[in-house]
């Protein structure tokens, strides 16, 4: 089993990153957070998960071994896949997420798409000790502010949103959609705040 790649950052875009390990490329599913935390540099080391299916073998990257381990968790709540345990990384930083489910704020995991109350219900009730008890709740994460780019309403930006949010599951028009709104709204977003605002929009 897999447990981390390092190497040449050959690929990255919001949702996925191919990782050069001496000539051999690892697509990695990612979220916005590890996208924030490895964007801008040469090589990067990712801890990842492999989901092994009948039809393919996947593997879902991550900047932190928190990152992964609340991944891990979110995934073992029934009804909770990759790509969803995914979506609620992207919406949420690893400490974000941990003071949510501590909290048991069930109104902020209902703001990411598909989300609904008994998931939300359901994710807290069954990771709430299971964060404590791993300690979790203390760690911390690498958080990465986000950058405005100087830039009037960014093309270039508007087609990475508009594509991770396709990689994630959500249909091509409504994600152009919203993703022109908040460009309207915020010239100078950069990619990955569209995408979390956009999460909550779709």
């Amino acid at each position: 089993m897999l447990d981390y790649v390092r190497g040449e950052v050959a690929e990255l875009a919001p949702a996925n990153a191919v990782i050069d390990c001496q000539g051999v490329g690892y697509m990695c599913n990612i979220s916005l957070n590890t996208y924030s935390a490895i964007q801008g540099k040469k090589e990067a080391k990712l801890y990842v998960y492999e989901a092994i299916r009948e039809d393919a073998h996947v593997l879902f990257g991550f900047a932190s071994k928190q990152e992964r381990e609340l991944f891990l968790l979110l995934i073992s709540v029934s009804g909770i896949g990759g790509n969803t345990a995914r979506t609620i990384l992207s919406a949420l930083s690893p400490s974000e997420l941990v003071n949510v489910i501590a909290s048991e704020n069930t109104q902020v995991l209902k703001a990411v798409k598909g989300i609904g109350l008994k998931t939300a219900q359901r994710i807290i009730v069954e990771l709430k000790d299971k964060i404590q008890n791993d300690g979790l709740a203390m760690g911390g994460d690498t958080a990465v502010v986000d950058v405005p780019k100087s830039d009037p309403v960014n093309r270039e930006v508007q087609q990475e949103a508009v594509s991770a949010l396709t990689m994630l599951g959500f249909p091509v028009a409504p994600s152009q959609k919203v993703v022109y709104a908040i460009l309207k709204e915020e010239p100078n977003a950069a990619v990955e705040r569209v995408i979390k605002l956009a999460l909550k929009r779709l």
